[in-house]
């Protein structure tokens, strides 16, 4: 194995935490993986990988390596790229983790636009919704998140600024009335929220006189699924309170309508998030500024 492919099946190693995974996407026997990264080793007068039964990571002299060898590696692929004239007709595998959400409502009803424009990318969308160093580690390009990210380590582009609101049904108002003043929530009813194992208590947040304010409301019903909370909402079982776009064709359709619109939520932003320790290649670039297209219609 030469040197490149070396560097390649190292760094795969790294992001992968396995030789086997590795090994299997780079269409080599493992035996031949683990004996590359012991001339590697013996050719740099360095251990560069911790092994165990249960992870493979790397010692400090092999994290500085991945550093060094990830850089390269995109460059020379940004390289090739040009030479080939690929920056017009990008191609190539881009691994993206979006919001599942946001995958729904926004990126996936517009993929065949992508597609149609570039035929020759193949995009894995995955919804983990996990830490951005964990991702990068195990090869994704690019992320996309809602919230402030505070990561050194990744290059950010805002995409949008979403806002939430308060809705119920008309069914709902009907039976309940219209809530005319933030204080007067407290005597309204919520479709509660469970999230990742937590109890339902899911407090709404509006801006009242310039200062961030909590409504805890009384449920009859809790879910742990966006779908069934909008279904709850329509069906005349509370309020909820969700990000706009989300809700955008109950609004439009009337089976939903705002409460209290005179009063905003807090905004919070969404970004894509891309590892800085790496020069981005030209698929993650045009996927990166599509979806820079798709957010900014999405959220005018």
């Amino acid at each position: 194995m030469d040197r490149f492919e070396s560097l390649r099946l190292f760094t795969r190693i790294v992001e992968l935490g396995s030789f086997t995974r590795a090994a299997g996407e780079l269409g080599i026997p493992r035996a031949t993986a683990t004996h590359a990264i012991k001339a590697l080793e013996a050719r740099l007068g360095a251990r560069l990988l911790e092994r165990t039964t249960r992870q493979v990571c790397t010692t400090l002299d092999g994290q500085a390596y991945y550093d060094r060898c990830a850089r390269l590696l995109a460059e020379l692929e940004e390289v090739e790229s040009s030479l080939a004239n690929l920056a017009e007709d990008p191609r190539g595998i881009v691994r993206a983790d979006l919001p599942g959400l946001h995958a729904t409502h926004i990126v996936l009803p517009r993929l065949d636009e992508f597609h149609q424009r570039y035929p020759n990318i193949e995009l894995i969308l995955g919804q983990s919704g996990a830490r951005a160093a964990d991702l990068v580690r195990e090869g994704v390009d690019c992320l996309v998140r809602s919230g402030s990210v505070n990561d050194a380590a990744m290059l950010q582009r805002r995409l949008a600024q979403s806002t939430d609101v308060l809705c119920a049904s008309p069914g709902y108002v009907r039976r309940c009335g219209m809530p005319s003043q933030p204080d007067e929530l407290i005597r309204h009813v919520a479709v509660g929220y469970v999230a990742r194992g937590r109890d339902a208590v899911n407090p709404f947040t509006l801006m009242v006189a310039g200062e961030r304010q909590e409504y805890r409301l009384r449920s009859t019903v809790s879910v742990d699924d966006a779908d069934a909370y909008i279904a709850c909402a329509v069906r005349g079982h509370g309020i909820v309170q969700l990000p706009q776009f989300q809700v955008a064709r109950q609004l439009q359709e009337g089976s939903l309508v705002r409460v209290l619109p005179a009063w905003a939520s807090p905004s919070r932003p969404i970004s894509l998030l891309c590892p800085n320790s790496r020069r981005l290649p030209s698929r993650v670039r045009a996927f990166g500024e599509w979806l820079e297209g798709v957010y900014a219609q999405a959220f005018a």
